[in-house]
């Protein structure tokens, strides 16, 4: 008899002891339930490595919470994509577990076709003129965030202007609860612009491949991928504006040697303040680090990342690399140019060979649509995941800074570890006791035991290899966003069934999608934490679990990146197009196969990565 093909069931997992008690962290409605049980066991659910690689902290997790919803509505009751559902989230041993819904009945899909049929067209042909709008509409949305009082302290007593000559009717207290309350909202409506178009970006992607793919048979995914690159987006400006920076320091002699030196970015600022030139540098970097510097070191869904405003040694380690490969004659811009004509090269080379007008027209419509919302990609991840986030993790520092000032939690960041429906809880208690009057007890040692638990089961989390997924996969995944976004295909999940946790390390070659066309060959860099980035050194490959977009100062120095998970449509396949990088993503092991000092050669076109020499 044939062996059964599946992964266990959540509650067939033995988890770690020292996990016990995980479930408290995080809203019942993120669990797996015995009520939706049946429901649960005919869905196939795999770990979501991009989005959350790592324990979610309790509160980071909201994004998670309101991308479900967004990402959901806007394909099954907005633009009504006609197959497609939505993408359930369940936390499991504080990691997040996803699943593609399995399609709607024939009628539903029937009605959804019609109103699909007349609202993405529409959508596709306006996409340039309502970005405008969507832009105008984020950053007002971003900018009231930012304006949000959040009270350092409660006074003794209410100051006497807001008691006479009338009561203003409120105090800080009841402010801090309203506060907590509306950026609540903030976050929630941020994440439902975000899904505005990003859904129809992607589906115009898949839409072209298919195009290209039946007028021209055997063409090469790389290849289709070279005909949407070359975009000005977003994403790459706080890397242009660094390259500008470069220059202007290059320029300017005493500038030039401070950057270049090794002190601390608060130290070097300090001694440009000493020199005419270096006080005209610091106006121009004053100019550009709100919006361009509010930037996540890393994804931007984890809180304890930081970002480029609040960790300036990040992008003042880019500018003194920068500086120096000026001086050696180097190029450090992204060439576009050559990009775009690489593009406009293939995309006349096959127009020319398509015969019929009406396939011609196919071919046109279905590009001029990508080529105009697939930058969508990549604007919104900017203004999203990177500026927004990092004024709302800001913001909420300044929460976390209160209740610690009143000791309700031990130190600021312990914020985190308590989701957002327990916030409230903690601003309740602590304006309780102030309005109770002097001497009146809040929980404090509750509250503080609570946190110390769940750093204790977050650190074990982080210690435990989690299971790469739950339930009965399919016989083949076919499910377009699962293959192209998250790099989940068929033979991903048999190699996960036969138990992938054991990798083969003497393997010399392996393979995932081919994102970006190419041949490379040089050392590797294996970079296993975020702050590894920095380590980079120009001729080198990257070899990461995934790229961040905030790392795009690096790619312009690296010879080709590999990558374990995402697919064809990830950021990391997107931004080494972008950069004419060869590129290998979703090998699935290539951190744990490659090491550093290894010469691999990557082969961009076929997929495939080679280790032509062990260091």
């Amino acid at each position: 008899m044939a062996e059964k093909r599946q992964f266990p069931f959540a509650e067939e997992v033995v988890l770690p002891p020292e996990l016990e008690g995980w479930e408290e962290m995080y809203p019942p409605q993120r669990l797996f339930s015995e009520d939706r049980a049946e429901w649960e066991k005919k869905h196939f659910w795999y770990q979501d490595k991009i989005h959350a690689p790592e324990p979610m902290y309790p509160l980071d997790d909201i994004f998670q919470e309101a991308w479900q919803i967004a990402l959901s509505q806007f394909t099954t009751r907005v633009f009504c994509i006609p197959p497609a559902q939505g993408i359930a989230q369940r936390m499991f041993g504080c990691y997040m577990y996803i699943c593609a819904i399995e399609p709607p009945p024939g009628e539903v899909i029937q009605q959804k076709a019609e109103l699909f049929e007349k609202r993405v067209p529409y959508t596709f042909q306006n996409y340039l003129k309502q970005f405008e709008v969507w832009l105008e509409r984020f950053q007002k949305l971003g900018k009231d965030m930012q304006q949000l009082h959040v009270p350092e302290e409660l006074p003794d007593f209410v100051p006497e202007e807001e008691v006479i000559p009338i009561p203003k009717g409120t105090t800080d207290a009841y402010d801090l609860i309203e506060s907590f309350n509306t950026i609540i909202n903030m976050i929630f409506k941020a994440w439902q612009y975000h899904f505005q178009y990003l859904n129809l970006a992607y589906l115009a992607y898949l839409m072209f491949v298919d195009t290209a793919r039946k007028l021209f048979p055997g063409i090469k995914e790389s290849t289709i991928g070279k005909m949407v690159a070359g975009a000005e987006v977003s994403m790459f400006r706080p890397e242009e504006e660094l390259c500008r920076l470069s220059r202007l320091a290059a320029a300017k002699s005493s500038v030039k040697e401070i950057l270049k030196g090794d002190a601390s970015a608060a130290d070097k600022m300090n001694a440009l303040k000493n020199t005419d030139e270096g006080r005209e540098w610091l106006e121009e970097l004053e100019k550009v680090k709100d919006p361009w510097f509010f930037v996540s070191c890393g994804s931007g869904w984890y809180h304890y990342e930081g970002s480029w405003i609040n960790k300036m040694d990040v992008p003042f380690s880019y500018l003194q690399s920068y500086i120096n490969r000026l001086e050696k004659g180097e190029k450090i811009e992204r060439n576009l140019n050559e990009i775009s004509e690489e593009r406009e090269r293939l995309v006349s080379e096959y127009k020319a060979l398509i015969k019929s007008d009406d396939d011609r027209k196919s071919f046109e419509d279905a590009y001029n649509v990508v080529r105009s919302i697939y930058r969508y990609a990549e604007d919104h991840l900017f203004w999203v995941e990177h500026w927004l986030h990092t004024i709302w993790f800001e913001k909420i520092r300044q929460f976390g800074n209160i209740l610690t000032k009143y000791d309700l939690l031990q130190q600021a960041d312990d914020i985190y570890l308590f989701n957002r429906f327990e916030i409230p809880m903690l601003l309740e208690d602590l304006a309780t006791a102030w309005a109770c009057g002097v001497g009146v007890p809040a929980r404090g040692p509750y509250w503080k035991k609570k946190a110390d638990k769940r750093r204790k089961i977050l650190e074990a989390a982080r210690k435990w290899n989690p299971v790469p997924a739950l339930g009965v996969p399919p016989e083949e995944v076919s499910e377009p966003f699962t293959l192209m976004l998250w790099g989940v295909t068929t033979d991903k999940v048999d190699e996960w069934l036969k138990g992938s946790t054991e990798v083969d390390t003497d393997v010399t070659e392996i393979k995932g999608f081919a994102s970006s066309a190419g041949v490379a060959e040089g050392p590797a860099r294996v970079l296993k934490m975020l702050g590894d980035v920095v380590d980079l050194k120009p001729g080198e490959i990257m070899v990461a679990p995934s790229t961040n977009p905030s790392w795009a100062p690096v790619f312009t120095k690296i010879k080709a990146a590999v990558t374990d998970i995402g697919g064809l449509t990830s950021h990391a396949a997107i931004v080494s197009r972008e950069y004419g990088l060869p590129s290998v993503t979703g090998t699935g092991v290539a951190t744990t196969v490659i090491k550093t000092g290894d010469i691999i050669r990557v082969d961009g076109s076929s997929g495939t990565v080679t280790i032509v020499k062990r260091a």
